[in-house]
């Protein structure tokens, strides 16, 4: 792979090119760990200073040169240095010399590892600082002796010294999108941060390796890394200098540490010689860390464990993880994760014997939603005598990690072991989500159905029928889905899991339905009581995840939407490669982004949950449905045709639930293609489907899509009383008093502005629309206002065009049929000239390029004001933006 082309630390570059070029400008070093982008960030910062009218010279001091008088700055000094001068005078000499050559312009030196000069480059670069029209850019590594003179341009408040930070993990993602020429999905971004450290050389060395050995894989155009780590010799290297050759007890601790981290300090200090855990700190190999009362012990960076883990031959790690086993059993299992990190180093050491300690601290891992893990102890539970039960947490487990034939294989294997009428109701059920959601079987629905009534007891029947509820929600039985989730609930019998299950499929059906406080109640409930459920039935909360953010998205509420895709379980979920949770909490994400007007943000998110979910039959048609809006809202039409048709492909009858989302993407797709009659025609039947399933909630959603293609005024529905249809106003604002929640009658509001054709009234949505952040919708609004303020010829066009263009400055490229349809025409010279103005030419300087006179620019000019009701240039480059590109244009 080739140079990485800069991203990121703009703060940061902003900061060393102010140091150099504003009025007074005092200078800057900046201080890091090797590897962290010190050089990188100085060699961008010096590339742009010649054209702000700084001379510019630049060196990198190195160990070569670190003994040789001047060596540091043979890159700076004239090559005609006059002979026999002394020291002093071949520094005065120089600094001279650096000004002729400057010639009135501010000198800049960049010094690449200052801390490695020689004497005289030091003392020569803090001259240079002190004279006049000059200063001063550099690196040092943290940690290394500094030079006097150098450390000297600080303390005598010649320059200013900030320390950089690792990169952040934005900045990572950013950094990664730009090696890799495609974004990279969510998880695999989070495991290299950390893994990394946020060191950007780091960062490039496992991102090489990972390509070179196939760890990387792409999937609908978005890079995910498998999560395993061969180190390339560059790496090892990287880490042989920091870590260095260690003696026999130094190498125990860190070894140690590298196997168990975080570890007790006390823990530590018990199994290694205390002075040996000091010198291991000094040399910073390791840190503590103390949170209240606890100090734990991990490495001080990432990397070191991976080189120190694949080094250590097997015997010993072997031996060492059989040692931690023991003396964390010694003093008890005390801390929440200790029987899990008890049972994978007894299965790392190969004493693993205790199949009850397997199965518990598989258990605790699927309850985290670390699906590898999960699956790997629940595995060596069932080989070492586990039975049913392991049987059955591992079928579960290769369900969600899209393992579903392998999963009946499991199950039907210990078919003999069904021994009690509690096993069989946990075998139904756990046999009817893999052959439901992970092979698609319908049939499964009317099996479970009938097993149900073969069962007796009360609590048994009700964890049955909860599923089959939700398997019934899902095909769209949904009279018969609530009717059976009203007889769990119904049971005092039923367990906690099976009635939080029930109530999930209610609040799912009462969301649909738009009773979205009732839905919102019952969600919240069944959280309440997730630690009381999450032990038995961990799953459970996909099922409140879904419930939840369909009510938040059907009420627009973006801000809800980022609280639980910032919440625990996303991050669990994220990190255990609990693929549906992850994957289906990007596509509310995504969903959110697109509203806000955020289309490159949704894009790439739904990219990302199409590439988690590819093996999936649950969310991937979801997944792709929301792929084609974002890409479709950019304008993107192949790519959103295309989206749609991956859409149909991967969506199963199982989860017809979902048909509402799916529908409204086909719709914006349709529209996005110019095929406007085919839009509406699409909305139109889907509203009538809603209609048919009670479906209220969707159904606002959909008729909106049609206001906002400006069908405010169809007519939909079956005939009222009076022969006649209701319009989509009419309906809207129906809804609004029986669907929760301040979108309906918002949305109702809308509708009633564009019936209306109210320019005033539109401006009036639009500002509630951004009061929710919902900027899409308000700059369409606004848009429609635009255009009719003007048609009025209203005096308040131009506020409203104001309005527009800075509600389209939130925004990313969009491209709506309210936002292309609307605008005024421009010939093709006209928007040539707009762009070029635009973007800051003057006049004068338009012509000269387009071999026209400047009188004809101006004269273009204003024609352009005028239809675009703009007062100048700055209001232009907003408005041009959400104008539809022709299909040839020059300046494209």
């Amino acid at each position: 792979m080739g140079r990485w082309r800069f991203v990121g630390r703009t703060d940061e570059l902003s900061r060393l090119v102010n140091a150099a070029t504003s009025p007074g400008g005092r200078g800057l070093f900046v201080s890091g760990t090797a590897g962290v982008g010190k050089s990188r960030l100085l060699a961008q910062s010096l590339e742009q200073l010649p054209a702000l009218g700084c001379a510019v010279w630049s060196a990198s001091a190195n160990i070569a040169t670190a003994g040789i008088p001047f060596g540091g700055l043979a890159q700076v000094l004239p090559a005609d240095q006059p002979a026999g001068l002394t020291p002093a005078g071949t520094m005065r000499w120089a600094v001279e010399a650096l000004h002729q050559q400057a010639a009135g312009r501010r000198i800049v030196i960049g010094i690449d590892d200052a801390h490695l000069l020689d004497p005289s480059s030091a003392a020569l670069v803090y001259l240079i600082a002190r004279s006049d029209n000059a200063t001063v850019l550099g690196t040092l590594r943290s940690g290394e002796p500094v030079p006097l003179p150098i450390r000297a341009l600080w303390t005598d408040d010649l320059v200013d010294h900030a320390e950089l930070d690792p990169l952040s993990l934005a900045e990572t993602d950013e950094l990664l999108t730009a090696m890799l020429g495609e974004p990279v999905d969510a998880p695999s971004v989070d495991r290299l941060h950390r893994l990394s450290a946020g060191n950007a050389l780091l960062l490039r060395e496992l991102v090489i390796a990972a390509h070179a050995s196939d760890e990387l894989s792409r999937t609908y155009g978005v890079w995910r890394w498998t999560g395993r780590s061969h180190l390339p010799p560059s790496l090892d290297d990287l880490v042989d200098a920091r870590i260095g050759q260690l003696e026999q007890g130094v190498r125990a601790v860190v070894e140690l540490v590298a196997m168990g981290e975080p570890i007790g300090l006390a823990l530590l200090h018990r199994a290694t010689d205390s002075s040996d855990v000091e010198v291991a700190e000094e040399r910073g190999l390791i840190r503590v860390v103390t949170h209240d009362r606890r100090s734990d012990v991990r490495l001080a960076h990432p990397l070191y464990g991976e080189v120190v883990r694949r080094r250590c031959p097997v015997t010993r790690a072997r031996r060492l993880s059989a040692q931690l086993a023991d003396l964390v059993e010694a003093v008890g299992t005390r801390r929440r994760d200790d029987l899990l990190r008890v049972a994978v180093w007894r299965l790392d050491s190969g004493t693993a014997q205790d199949p009850a300690l397997l199965l518990k601290a598989g258990a605790q891992a699927f309850s985290q939603f670390d699906v590898p893990l999960a699956a790997r102890l629940a595995g060596a539970a069932l080989d070492t005598g586990g039975g049913y039960q392991a049987a059955e947490l591992l079928a579960t487990i290769l369900m969600f990690g899209d393992r579903a034939a392998e999963a009946v294989g499991v199950l039907d294997a210990v078919t003999d072991q069904l021994t009690s009428e509690t096993r069989r109701a946990r075998w139904l059920t756990v046999r009817g989500m893999v052959s439901y959601w992970g092979l698609n079987r319908e049939s499964t629905v009317a099996e479970i159905a009938a097993d149900a009534q073969r069962l007796t007891d009360p609590a048994n029947r009700a964890r049955v029928v909860a599923f089959e509820a939700i398997m019934r929600l899902h095909r769209l039985e949904c009279a018969e889905a609530l009717r059976l989730s009203r007889s769990v609930l119904d049971r005092p019998a039923a367990t906690v899991a099976a009635r939080g299950l029930a109530r999930c499929t209610i609040a799912h059906l009462q969301a649909a339905r738009g009773e979205l406080t009732l839905s919102g109640r019952a969600v919240e409930g069944v959280a309440a009581e997730a630690a009381q459920w999450r032990a038995d039935m961990p799953y459970l909360q996909l099922a409140l995840e879904l419930a939840r953010g369909t009510r938040l998205a059907l009420a627009g509420d973006l801000a809800g939407i980022d609280a639980i895709v910032a919440a625990e379980f996303a991050d669990l979920a994220d990190a255990g490669d609990f693929r549906l949770g992850s994957g289906y909490l990007s596509i509310l994400r995504a969903q959110a982004a697109r509203l806000r007007g955020q289309t490159g943000e949704a894009l790439r998110t739904s990219l990302g949950a199409c590439a988690v979910l590819a093996t999936s039959q649950v969310f991937a048609g979801l997944a792709h449905a929301e792929r084609a809006q974002a890409a479709a809202m950019r304008g993107d039409v192949d790519s959103a045709v295309e989206a749609v048709a991956e859409s149909d492909r991967a969506h199963t009858s199982g989860m017809a639930i979902l048909y509402p989302w799916l529908e409204q993407a086909r719709a914006t797709v349709q529209a996005a293609t110019g095929d406007l009659a085919g839009a509406v025609a699409l909305l139109r039947d889907l509203v009538h489907r809603l209609q048919g399933d009670g479906f209220a909630g969707h159904e606002v959603l959909a008729l909106h899509d049609l206001v906002r293609l400006g069908r405010a005024d169809l007519e939909i529905g079956e005939p009222t009383v009076t022969g006649r249809r209701q319009s989509v106003a009419q309906r809207l604002s129906e809804l609004s008093e029986s669907v929760d929640g301040p979108l309906p009658s918002l949305m109702a509001r809308h509708a009633r502005a564009e019936y209306a054709h109210s320019g005033d009234q539109l401006l009036a949505v639009a500002d509630a629309f951004a009061e929710l952040e919902l900027n899409v919708f308000a700059a369409e609004a606004t848009s429609r206002a635009v255009s009719r303020l003007r048609a009025a010829r209203s005096v308040r066009s131009h506020e409203a065009n104001l309005r527009l263009a800075e509600l389209l400055r939130r925004c990313d490229v969009v491209r709506t049929p309210a936002l292309v349809v609307r605008q005024p025409a421009l010939t093709d010279r006209e928007r040539q000239i707009a762009r070029l103005a635009a973007r800051g030419l003057a006049s004068r300087n338009i012509a000269e390029q387009l071999y026209i006179s400047t009188r004809t620019v101006e004269n273009h000019l204003q024609r352009v004001y005028n239809k675009l009701g703009v007062t100048g240039r700055g209001e232009l480059w907003p408005v041009l933006r959400s104008m539809p590109e022709p299909e040839a244009d020059p300046d494209r």
